[in-house]
């Protein structure tokens, strides 16, 4: 199929994505390498989150390694250099990335909402082999729901009269196809819509149920609330603007060819900004989900120093350093504690949160 050349778009990607994605290269990759780390020392200590956390980095983090493909698609204006199997390959794992972490953080805020809201029920899903089942079971249905990118003829040809030259499209196509259309509209729903109405509605009963725990000192719910709010704005800033732009394209193109009209193509132009914003994503995820709490600081600090190897300690000191206790990071344990023992202990602390 051809695509319509849109000449404003090769001069915006050539200098906003190389600079979106070095940023993303820079930060992600190594925060998603220690989250990793961190993330398997959780699920060794049977924290089912661990698990998780590490699906979540190892989607960010193979993501990552596709953006040096896509700078060097953008810096040349939007023309793929490589193989057609290689454009495939990238954005058969952009777009599992995309939904695998929505996945992914669904499962992170429901886990949390049962730990607090009903520490003493349901514990048979708060287990790490449920946990494992599970994160198994996103990672198969996204390689499904985007196999289609795969069998696919992801490249097209496109030529543009103020260039005076032909591009290699990849993926991202003006207007888009009709498979593509009716792609983009189940992954906005199942994808988007019902992963962000989950972690709104979980937020916001862990949100009521920290407020009103007389166990929790003031200073720590303001903490923790702030938090909460700034992982929903994170999700919400992150993949919103996207898949808002997706709905809109899906509706402006699908019957009527747009050849000559303006805003359709500035609608596309928009819309492939979204999609550098979506990627910093990669960046809050190990931020704000491992690397915010204490223990996660913690552990991550004495990989380091059993990595670079700071001090001479025997064998088994290096064993206790890299199975050092790492707690959930709903990290309300506690909240869990005074639940069963009915508010005895009261004076316990919530010194690490979600």
């Amino acid at each position: 199929m051809n695509s319509t050349c849109i000449e404003e778009q090769h001069e915006l990607d050539h200098y906003l994505f190389p600079v979106v994605y070095i940023f993303v290269i820079v930060v992600s990759v190594p925060a998603n390498i220690g989250s990793l780390c961190v993330s398997f020392l959780q699920a060794k200590k049977e924290n089912e989150l661990g698990i998780y956390l590490f699906s979540l980095s190892l989607s960010d983090l193979l993501y990552a390694f596709t953006l040096p493909l896509w700078i060097d698609y953008t810096w040349n204006k939007d023309n793929w250099t490589f193989s057609s199997a290689l454009c495939k390959g990238s954005a058969f794992l952009t777009y599992m990335n995309f939904y695998s972490s929505t996945a992914f953080l669904t499962c992170i805020a429901i886990d949390r909402y049962l730990a607090v809201v009903y520490p003493l029920k349901f514990s048979f899903l708060r287990t790490r082999r449920f946990a494992f089942i599970v994160s198994l079971c996103i990672w198969v249905l996204e390689s499904i729901f985007n196999a289609v990118i795969l069998w696919e003829d992801e490249t097209t040809i496109e030529y543009c009269d103020a260039e005076k030259s032909n591009f290699t499209l990849c993926y991202d196509k003006y207007p888009l196809e009709k498979w593509q259309i009716n792609l983009n509209l189940f992954r906005t729903c199942t994808g988007y819509a019902v992963p962000l109405c989950i972690i709104m509605i979980c937020n916001l009963k862990v949100y009521q149920a920290v407020r009103h725990n007389q166990a929790t000192e003031s200073s720590e719910k303001v903490r923790i609330i702030k938090l909460l709010v700034s992982i929903t704005l994170t999700f919400i800033l992150c993949f919103t603007p996207f898949h808002v732009l997706v709905l809109i394209r899906c509706i402006l193109e699908r019957e009527i060819n747009f050849d000559n009209h303006k805003s359709g193509k500035q609608t596309y132009t928009m819309y492939r900004i979204t999609v550098a914003l979506t990627s910093l994503n990669c960046v809050a995820d190990p931020i704000l989900y491992c690397f915010v709490t204490e223990t996660g600081r913690s552990d991550m600090w004495n990989i380091l120093k059993f990595c670079v190897g700071k001090h001479n300690r025997s064998q088994r000191e290096r064993k206790r350093i890299l199975s050092v206790s790492t707690r959930d990071t709903v990290e309300l344990e506690v909240l869990e504690e005074n639940r069963e023992l009915g508010g005895d202990r009261r004076e316990s602390k919530v010194h690490d949160i979600i």
